[in-house]
């Protein structure tokens, strides 16, 4: 059973079978393990920095994020009006493997993230002999673009949505008997997910970019459901922010520019297919 050619020394587009195929995919995937191992290792001889200094970071009121904004606040002539709320939660483990659970989640998810661009580069490697030359012209300096994509929303993640995420939560109360305590497996797998996921959620332009290559979206059907992309993102927005209209501007604008390159990288695609189409008509 033959899937897809293999560009070899040989041959340019050498056959490969099915056990083949498994084969390379075992090797590729393997790889990425060991980069990732790495990663942890490295993690994990630095996991009190990282954990007490990144990782619990949001939760500590002189935070980055805090500071800069009521610097901002005050040199706009706003007073406190941009500085969140002091953060007063406590956090707790309630489970004999509770903080070692976290340990090990810490150590895999950051030795993942620290390994991205090698695990993207398998990734590549993997797919790339089923592309044509032309398909390979068009898809030049992906690794580096897919790599500084995802690192770029990461930072977002943990230095925008991440601290309004927690000053949020720290301070939405029903009652004030009732008091904040976060298990920190609970602040974990809130906090991880939501910047992983914004790392993962810059990458829509190069994903409209390859769906338009593949005819499933273009710059038309974009442009046309602009308004409900916009409605979407300030709704989001306005969620994790403090009710002010300039936390939700700051959160919105990087995601809408997002959504704006993916319209132009919509539109480069559009323009050489129609060229193509001209040329054969």
């Amino acid at each position: 059973m033959k899937l897809f050619n293999k560009t070899s020394s040989n041959s340019p587009r050498a056959e490969m079978s099915f056990a083949d195929h498994i084969d390379e995919l075992r090797k590729h995937l393997f790889r990425s393990a060991i980069a990732v191992v790495i990663g942890a290792v490295f993690i994990g001889i630095n996991n009190k920095f990282i954990t007490q200094k990144i990782l619990m970071g949001p939760t500590h009121n002189d935070f980055f994020t805090y500071r800069l904004l009521c610097s901002l606040s005050h040199r706009l002539g706003k007073g406190t009006e941009l500085c969140m709320q002091e953060i007063t939660i406590k956090l707790q483990s309630n489970t004999v493997a509770g903080e070692f659970g976290v340990f090990m989640n810490i150590i895999l998810i950051g030795g993942f993230v620290v390994a991205f661009p090698y695990v993207f580069y398998q990734f590549w490697k993997f797919v790339k002999p089923a592309l044509t030359t032309k398909e390979l012209k068009n898809t030049t300096g992906v690794i580096f673009w897919v790599s500084v994509l995802f690192f770029l929303g990461v930072a977002f993640g943990y230095f925008v949505i991440a601290p309004y995420t927690v000053n949020f939560f720290a301070n939405f109360t029903l009652d004030d008997n009732i008091e904040n305590k976060w298990t920190i497996m609970s602040y974990f797998n809130t906090i991880v997910p939501l910047i992983l996921g914004s790392g993962l959620s810059f990458q829509l332009p190069l994903v409209m970019y390859f769906l338009a290559k593949i005819n499933v979206v273009n710059a038309a059907m974009l442009r046309k459901g602009r308004r409900y992309a916009v409605l979407g993102i300030v709704i989001v927005a306005s969620i994790i922010t403090p009710p002010d209209m300039l936390s939700t501007i700051i959160v919105s604008i990087p995601i809408y520019i997002l959504y704006e390159i993916s319209i132009l990288l919509c539109v480069k695609v559009d323009k050489k297919r129609k060229k193509v189409e001209e040329e054969w008509s």
